[in-house]
């Protein structure tokens, strides 16, 4: 009795301790923020670049490699994200404007960003991995999903027909080395 009321006592004071430790690592029940950054190209082979404050897919060659935008990414819950580029400064989000839902890049800070917020919910993205491609539906606007247009060089945007033949929603994403 005397041992197990030790190692009682002793669990018990871990416990306290760790429980301590994690609530004065994040006060106010803020989350850790991992901020983690990705490759991504579309199943074309298309890659992300910044082209007047726009995010682009195109083919980059030669020199132009350097343009590639790399996605800054920071877990919400297991399989929702928040995205982000320009070192977790600029993110994305799914706007609704009238009838018309888009893509935007807003200047705002992702480690300022938390999943509690009803506000923040436009820059939380389901992510669904399926083989070796991941798809991005917004939490905003269900049904909404991150895509490129068959063509080079147009801006990355949104689709509610992901299956349409002239957009594409499977996307390459590899952690950046």
């Amino acid at each position: 009795m005397g041992v197990s009321g030790c190692l009682r006592c002793y669990l018990i004071s871990l416990l306290l301790f760790l429980f301590h430790s994690e609530t004065a690592c994040h006060p106010l029940g803020k989350r850790p923020c991992r901020m983690q950054a990705f490759r991504i190209w579309d199943v074309n082979q298309k890659t992300f670049y910044l082209r007047n404050n726009q995010l682009v897919a195109g083919y980059l060659q030669g020199p132009n490699t350097k343009l590639e935008e790399k996605i800054d990414v920071v877990p919400v819950e297991p399989h929702s994200v928040f995205l982000g580029i320009h070192g977790g400064k600029l993110c994305l989000s799914c706007v609704k404007s009238g009838d018309e839902i888009k893509l935007q890049l807003e200047p705002v800070n992702i480690t300022d960003l938390r999943k509690d917020k009803e506000q923040d919910k436009r820059f939380t993205f389901i992510r669904s991995d399926s083989g070796p491609t991941t798809s991005f539906e917004s939490a905003a606007c269900p049904g909404w999903f991150l895509c490129t247009a068959l063509e080079a060089d147009r801006p990355v945007g949104l689709t509610n027909t992901p299956k349409a033949a002239f957009k594409v929603t499977k996307f390459y994403f590899q952690q950046d080395q």
